[in-house]
Order: C-alpha cells, then structure tokens, then sequence
C-alpha cells in the first residue's frame, strides 16, 4: 500500500495536527484518500495550559472543581465559608468576571450576577481541568472562547470499553466529619461501535457545622479578642443527574449532553463579633434554593483536510429562590430585618456558535466564528413596590483568527468584535454596545531535539456588566460601563525525559505577566447599608510571576512518586482616583490578594498501595484598601491534606478504598474575612466498579 507524500503533508497543516494510519482502522478515523485516514483535531496549544487530569486529579483530597483549581499557580479562590458557601476564581486578581468556565467546551454563565459558582462541579465525574492564560490558541472553537481574559475548561469522563465490554458502572460512597454523606453511582453503555453514552447521579447532604477560632487584632496590633464557637447555617442538600451522549464516525463526531442540579442551602452570615460573650454567625437567616437545568451539543464535521466546522449550541434555564427573614439572635432579642426579602429569580440563556475553519497553505489556517446569544431576567420579589427591570441581552460576536505554523515558529492573531442590545420592561435601559478587540500569540522553539518552547502573548478583552450592577433595584445603575483589560505575558516552558535511574522526567514552566484593569466596576454604600450605588471608578495594575515544576521519580524499583510545585509572586496595586483625587491607599495593594502564593503535590505509588498528599500556602494579604491598618490584616494560612488509598480486585469488582484527612495541622483560617473555614476533618470512601 502506498502513501503519498502530498497525503502526508495534508495530514498535519496549520496549527492543527491529524494523525495518519492505515485504512483498516475505520472506528476512530476519517478517510482523506484510500490509502490515508485522518483522526481527530489535536489542538497545538502555542502557549501550554496548566492542567490536572487522570491519576493527578484524583489524587487531591478535594470534592469540587473550585478547591482543585486553588493548585494553579496565579489562582485564587475566594470561599465564603462553609458547605454552603459560594465559590469563585480568580486568575491574576482581574477579577471573577474575567474568568470564563468552559464545561465540555461550551461557556458556563451566569448573566444575573456574572459569576459561576464552582462549588457546584464534583470531581467525581471530571476527566480533566484546564486553565489558559488568555485563551486556548486551537482554530476551532467559539468566538466567546476569545473574549475571556482567561478560561477553566472541565472536560468530563468519556466512556471507554475493555475488549467485548459493552457496559461498565459504578457505586461510590463517601462519608466524612461535618455530617458529610455523599453517595454517587454512574453507568456506560456502548449503544454501537459509533455511539456510547453516560449516566451519573449524586447526592451531597451536609449540615455545616463545625468549630472555628476567631481571633481580631486593635489598631496597634494587640489582641482585642480570641474566641471559639461553631459555624451555623452553613449547610447544604444538593442532587445532581447528567447524562452524555457521545458520536464518532468517519466524518464527524459529536456530543450532547443534559443535566440537572437542585440544592437547598443555608447562606453563612459573617462571623462579628457581638458582645464580650457572643458572636453573631447566623444573622440574618439567609436561604438559597437552586434549580438548574441545561442542555447542550456540538458537532464537528471533518469535510476536507482543508476544511472543517463546528456548530455548538445551548439552553439553560436557572431558578434561584433567596429568602431571608428575621430571627431571634443568641440574647432571645427578635431583630427585624427590612425589607423582608423573599425573591425568585428566573434565567434563560440560549445560545449558538457555527466555528469554520479553512486550510490555506500547509502552514497558514484562518478561521472565522460567529456566536449568537440571549439572555433574559425575570424576578418575583415580595413585599418591594418597585417594579423589577425584566432585563433582556441579544449579542453577536464574530471572531476572525489567523494561525501561522512555520517550523519551530507558531502565531496566532484574532479580531473579536462584539455587539450587545439591551432590553427592559421598566426603568431604565443601558446602552447598546459595541467593541473590537485584538489579540495576538506567539511561541519558538529555538532547538528542534529539546522541548524548550519560548511564549509571549497580548491580549485586550472587556467584561460587560451583568444585570445585576445595571438594573438591581438595591445595587444597579444603567449608566455603569464595561471593564477593560490589557494583559501581557512573557514565558517559556522545558521538557525534558531523562536517562537517570530514579528522576525520569522534569517539567518547568515560568511566566511573567502585566495586567491593567481599567474602568472598573465598584458598588459604594449610600445613606442606606441595604442600598448600594455601583459606578466605575476603579483602576487596577497587576504585575508578577508564576513558576510551575512537575516531576517524575523511581527512587526504588516498583516505587513510583510523582512530585509538582508551584509559586506565584503577584502585585496588584490599587490606582483609583476619586473625584476628590488620590485617596490615602492609592497604589496598596488590592484586598485579598496576597503578594506570594504556592502549592505542593505530591503521589507514591507502589503496587495497589497510593500516598497521596497536598499543600497550599497563602501569604499575608489585607481585606481592606489600606495596607498599613492591622485590622485589616490577614495572616498567611496554609493546609496539608493526606490520603491513602487500596486498589483491589474481588471476582470481576475493581475495588478502591479511600482515607482522607484534610487540614492535617487544624489550621483556623478564613479565606474571606469573617468567614472562617473547616478545620480539621476526614472522609473516607469507598468505590466499586463492575
């Protein structure tokens, strides 16, 4: 059988590579000539991601996707405390907004507030975690994938058979301090040779009580006082369901996929201090119920070696329901709270992306995504006269990208433009609007035999406001405008397998990084503690530096220890001027931010027997504008977590039995000022697979 080298050639063009095989492998290839089948798109990433994936994954003592991502150098995340508590990203201190959540390749969102709460994402289904600074730099993906300042993709398991298996499931049960209970089980079925599908289900139950230790310092640094007491109103009853449906043929392959998530949680108060005896850590008595329901698909079609697309699309529906009503504090005085909320939200989003891609030359691609979207705001708001906004978002984006591949050199360039229009039932309306922004990526390669890559990366992205900060009757302001920001990175990364006997392989990635926030959006109280006035008046430098090292050792033989780091040296300064001019913290560094950063993983294996543990440290940071105020200041914190698991085989069950302890040491620390976090707690799990 022959190959001819044009059909070679066409196998590997732009930025995108094919693999090549030989016609007798129908199941996971495409036909580009008889002789010559051309596989799946293998995105070249011109700068490489931070990933945690398979074995690496799994080996963090973490439930959710948002306490994996805290061992990204450069990411923080901010946790209110809790089972309950809402948690969020932040990469670079920009800011949560700038931070897009890709779940299976479609954006996550969230348009009454801008934020997802990744609180809500198991690991027990996740395959992969990725984050990108700036964006992936594949040519095939949305024109939305471009508009981010930085991007979380969480890739689910995708069903894989042993030989002659047609099915494979599994039961999991955890148990832990804190009244964890948390049951899972899932199913994969192989529908045919082109089509297989998943199912998963879990209940999460937790009443999220726990003792804490708050300790507040005066003005000159003395103790004012240093108490104990116990977390209330911090639990949590959640239920999830999701099924994937996965398709491959010669010429396309396509997935689709439709979950639901309810809980019913309790909202952790701040803990203040109340009297010489008492804290306040209930008031007042917040609830949160969610409703979540979404269903997506995309389907990408391999017409050509020089021409592919990608259509994708969604619908979500998410219902919130908050109350809070007035309770009887610990001194049997009934507060009143007013206004008595009692609000239901209602959001729709809807949403398609057609993505297309054309080979011009072997080593020059263009693509060209368009996005179509709209949002919609409903609320039900008893006991408040004022009418809601209803709030209404059409947006178009359509991005233009060129990829140049020419040896060890790769770059990318994009122009994103994006055009939003704004509706309301009552008051006021914000603007339409319109921006163009560019970006551009670039790596080399300087020696073909070592995996030495340098990288630099521009990049000019914005933040709308979300309903919100425009049309809340209690915070927005129609007239608010956009964020904006501009970022610049510089880094390289190495690779390197090495001869010796007990280090096998080292990997090394640096980056320094400039960041400027402009316009940014600040919520300021009035004369009333429950009516805020949101405006834009802020402005943010970021600059530092993040360093990650992964490595693999064989000390012994059948000893194996996998070993990662990674560090991060940030200033974020403040640089807001008030109408009044500089204030007194102009050029402090920002509140929660703290100036270093890192964390530490480390796996022994050996036979069925695996080590598992983790570390994270937080330096000093301030939860207030001024850093010269000791009220505000945060002490680092830092937790080891310990695992240790047993692999084993009973007739045709896989068995895995699982300890954990988290926060070895039974540090008191709060992430959030006010909201302290679990000390020390285990878990123990069991799994079994069929």
């Amino acid at each position: 059988m022959h190959i001819s080298p044009l059909s070679v050639l066409l196998g590997c063009l732009g930025s995108v590579c094919f693999y090549s095989g030989f016609a007798q492998q129908p199941m996971d290839s495409i036909t580009a000539l008889k002789e010559i089948v051309v596989q799946r798109e293998i995105p070249l990433d011109i700068i490489p991601p931070k990933t945690l994936a398979g074995e690496s994954l799994q080996r963090l003592q973490q439930y959710n996707v948002a306490d994996a991502l805290r061992y990204f150098a450069g990411v923080q995340v901010k946790d209110y405390g809790g089972m309950g508590g809402m948690k969020t990203v932040d990469v670079r201190h920009m800011g949560t907004h700038h931070v897009g959540v890709y779940y299976n390749g479609i954006q996550m969102g969230n348009a009454q507030n801008g934020i997802v709460d990744l609180g809500k994402f198991s690991l027990d289904n996740v395959e992969q975690i990725t984050l990108y600074n700036g964006q992936r730099t594949t040519a095939l993906q949305s024109a939305r994938e471009y508009a981010s300042a930085s991007a979380v993709y969480i890739q689910t398991k995708r069903p894989v058979f042993a030989e002659k298996k047609k099915s494979n499931a599994y039961i999991k049960y955890t148990l832990g301090s804190i009244q964890w209970v948390n049951p899972s089980a899932g199913v994969e079925l192989k529908v045919n040779d082109k089509v297989s599908t998943s199912i998963q289900a879990a209940y999460l139950y937790s009443n999220g009580v726990y003792k804490f230790r708050q300790k507040r310092l005066n003005l000159d640094g003395s103790v004012a006082y240093d108490l104990t007491s116990y977390r209330k109103n911090s639990g949590i009853e959640s239920y999830r369901i999701e099924n994937n449906w996965f398709g491959k043929d010669e010429i396309n392959t396509w997935q689709a996929m439709i979950s639901y998530y309810q809980s019913q949680r309790g909202l952790p108060s701040a803990v203040i201090k109340k009297s010489d005896i008492t804290l306040d850590t209930e008031r007042p008595k917040e609830q949160q119920g969610d409703k979540n329901l979404l269903m997506q698909g995309e389907w990408t079609r391999w017409v050509s070696p020089a021409y592919q697309f990608v259509v994708k699309g969604k619908f979500a529906y998410d219902q919130l329901h908050y109350t809070s009503r007035k309770t009887v504090d610990f001194e049997g005085e009934e507060v009143t709270y007013n206004p008595q909320f009692d609000n239901t939200f209602h959001q729709q989003d809807w949403y398609l992306s057609a993505v297309h891609a054309i080979t011009l030359t072997p080593y020059w691609k263009v693509a060209l995504a368009t996005d179509g979207q709209y949002t919609k705001l409903r609320a039900t708001r008893l006991g408040q006269g004022s009418p809601f906004s209803d709030p209404e978002r059409y947006a178009v984006y359509t991005a233009l990208s060129t990829t140049v591949t020419q040896g060890a050199f790769k770059a990318q360039a994009t122009v994103l433009g994006s055009f939003t229009k704004e509706k309301v039932r009552y008051n006021v309306q914000a603007p339409d609007r319109s921006f163009v922004t560019p970006s551009i990526f670039i790596s080399y390669q300087p020696w073909q035999h070592r995996e030495f890559i340098l990288h630099t990366f521009y990049k000019h992205t914005y933040r709308l406001p979300s309903f919100n900060d425009l049309y809340y009757t209690q915070l927005g302001a129609a007239h608010v405008k956009p964020e904006y920001v501009r970022q610049v990175n510089v880094g390289f990364s190495y690779q390197q397998v090495l001869a010796f006997s007990f280090l096998k392989e080292v990997n090394l990635a640096v980056d320094g990084y400039y960041a400027n926030v402009t316009d940014k959006i600040i919520a300021s109280p009035t004369s009333s503690m429950m009516r805020w006035m949101m405006s834009n008046l802020g402005k943010v430098e970021n600059y530092g530096l993040e360093a990650q090292v992964k490595t693999m050792w064989e000390p012994v033989s059948g000893v194996t220890a996998q070993i990662g780091l990674t560090y991060g040296y940030t200033i974020a300064r403040d640089l807001s001027v008030l109408p009044g001019g500089k204030p007194s913290y102009y050029g402090d560094q920002i509140p929660y931010a703290p100036w270093h950063s890192g964390s530490s993983i480390v796996g022994i294996d050996y036979r069925d027997w695996s080590l598992n543990y983790s570390f994270i440290y937080v330096g000093k940071r301030y939860n207030g504008n001024k850093n010269n105020d000791k009220r505000n200041e945060l002490q680092p914190w830092y937790t080891h977590d310990l695992g240790l698991q047993k692999q084993m085989k009973w007739r045709d069950w896989q068995l895995l039995f699982r300890v954990e302890a988290n926060n070895l040491a039974n540090q008191y620390y709060e992430v959030v000022t006010n909201f302290p976090m679990p000390g020390r707690n285990f878990r123990v799990s069991m799994r079994v697979a069929i």
